[in-house]
């Protein structure tokens, strides 16, 4: 039996993730680690409350086989670009190196469509960054996941997403434009835990129509 250790577990992702690990028979423990409580009662359930900017106060219990990593948040929620940055980067780089330095061997982790570290794009651009920063940190296996347009019951409103999200489904049939599609938080989360024993290779990253795919 396996022990996930799991980040952003109360953002949309992350709550779908979470539910779907607690209900896996692949995994006998998962681990939380949040700012806040998930309000979730299992006996597989163990949440940590910490905080990210001294995560390394709970290194002794980033123990695990599997590091899920779902941290993030909006530019408007964050209220700057450096704060943002904060989050989405360094706050999950130093979770996952402090995991590797404890012997964890595999990571899957929420990216972005779109990512690139040299985009002149600074949200696909920090996405891209955090990619290729976990790449090499050299764990056994790492699965990068990067979703078209999110669709699910967010607690926050992303305006975007009401207004774009219908368009893109009415537009889907046109070839070319399927593949993003927007895709559900359980869609998702399903692909993320596939990805775990889906391929061989140290690093493999899953975009647009391929998470689809890693679903079923």
């Amino acid at each position: 039996m396996k022990k996930a250790i799991l980040i952003g577990a109360t953002g949309l992702i992350g709550k779908a993730l979470l539910t779907q690990l607690l209900d896996s028979a692949e995994y006998d423990e998962v681990r939380v680690f949040t700012r806040r409580k998930t309000g979730e009662n299992h006996p597989k359930l163990r949440e940590f409350i910490v905080d990210f900017n001294a995560i390394e106060n709970a290194k002794a219990d980033l123990v695990g086989d599997v590091l899920f990593s779902c941290l993030g948040t909006t530019l408007k929620t964050a209220g700057s670009k450096e704060a943002q940055y904060k989050i989405d980067f360094d706050m999950q780089f130093n979770t996952t190196k402090i995991a590797k330095e404890n012997g964890v061997e595999n990571m899957v982790l929420l990216s972005s469509a779109g990512a690139n570290a040299k985009s002149s794009v600074f949200y696909s651009r920090m996405k891209g960054e955090l990619d290729e920063a976990v790449e090499k940190l050299g764990f056994d296996r790492v699965g990068i996941i990067r979703p078209s347009m999110l669709a699910g019951d967010r607690k926050e409103f992303r305006w975007s997403e009401k207004i774009f999200t219908p368009i893109m489904y009415a537009f889907s049939w046109i070839p070319g434009i399927r593949k993003y599609r927007p895709i559900k938080d359980k869609t998702v989360a399903k692909a993320m835990i596939n990805a775990v024993n889906d391929s061989a290779k140290s690093t493999e990253i899953y975009e647009l129509e391929a998470v689809f795919k890693l679903a079923k």
